[in-house]
């Protein structure tokens, strides 16, 4: 397996106004590493200064998952509490980047969107997935960590409060039916249309106002932004704690994780 297959990469490829962002690290499921935050980052801050740009889309390659989350044998570098607490500060930077593109982005979501593949896909505007996509975050029968309070709020706003708890605290996966109807995706495709479904999407944005869709995306955006507590004691109280270690070890040695409570 070459390098760039082992620690993933996240590509660019530009067809006319439009930004294609790809995902690559399909032996994986797309996993991201510490380097493809950093490469998402900078992609998408070279994409928000470009005045020509009008639609971003973000895919996974490999046709079966978006994005599962985050390389779970990074987390062994962790020491404590503090760690955790500046692992998901660093996380929220790329997160909002990502909310601030400020043209109309589009996720396209073949399979699993798990962790932080269910977070880039709550930042972005429009959802595309096809029926065999399924959404979640398992931590609490995975690795025993926790999210940010501002994941924590989108995924409230994107699947309500029933189906946010399901996915949080029973670590259950919502299926693609279930978080069309909910509202979370505006498309649902059987998989050999998925491309097409996603073109007619990129399509409308193209013939849409695009001062208007700019205008659109930055109100709405400043209409939810709010101040929310950080909640330090709490992320501190998950990453410090030696439940979260046992979850980390389990999930890296391929075991079940035996939770104490502390």
């Amino acid at each position: 397996m070459s390098e760039d297959n082992q620690r993933g990469r996240v590509r660019l490829a530009r067809k006319g106004p439009v930004a294609h962002i790809r995902f690559d690290r399909p032996a994986a499921h797309n996993a991201f590493t510490w380097e493809m935050w950093e490469e998402l980052d900078t992609v998408l801050a070279d994409v928000s200064a470009d005045p020509d740009l009008r639609a971003v889309t973000l895919r996974g390659l490999g046709g079966k998952a978006f994005v599962a989350g985050s390389d779970i044998s990074q987390f062994r570098e962790f020491k404590g509490g503090q760690d955790g607490i500046a692992y998901e500060a660093k996380m929220n930077g790329y997160f909002q980047r990502l909310l601030a593109v400020p043209v109309p982005t589009v996720a396209v979501i073949d399979g699993w969107a798990a962790g932080g593949g269910l977070n880039i896909a709550a930042c972005c505007d429009i959802r595309v997935a096809s029926r065999k996509a399924k959404f979640g975050s398992p931590i609490a029968r995975t690795i025993g960590n926790c999210v940010s309070m501002q994941t924590y709020a989108r995924v409230l706003g994107g699947f309500g409060e029933a189906r946010a708890k399901r996915m949080m605290l029973l670590a259950e996966f919502i299926e693609a039916e279930e978080a069309y109807s909910c509202g979370f995706l505006a498309r649902l495709a059987e998989p050999e249309t998925i491309d097409a479904v996603a073109d007619e999407v990129v399509t409308r944005l193209l013939e849409n106002a695009p001062i208007t869709l700019r205008v659109s995306k930055a109100a709405m955006g400043r209409i939810l932004s709010r101040d929310i507590d950080p909640a330090d004691d709490l992320i501190s109280l998950t990453y410090g704690s030696e439940d979260f270690k046992r979850g980390v070890e389990a999930f890296v040695n391929k075991t079940k994780p035996e939770w104490q409570g502390r």
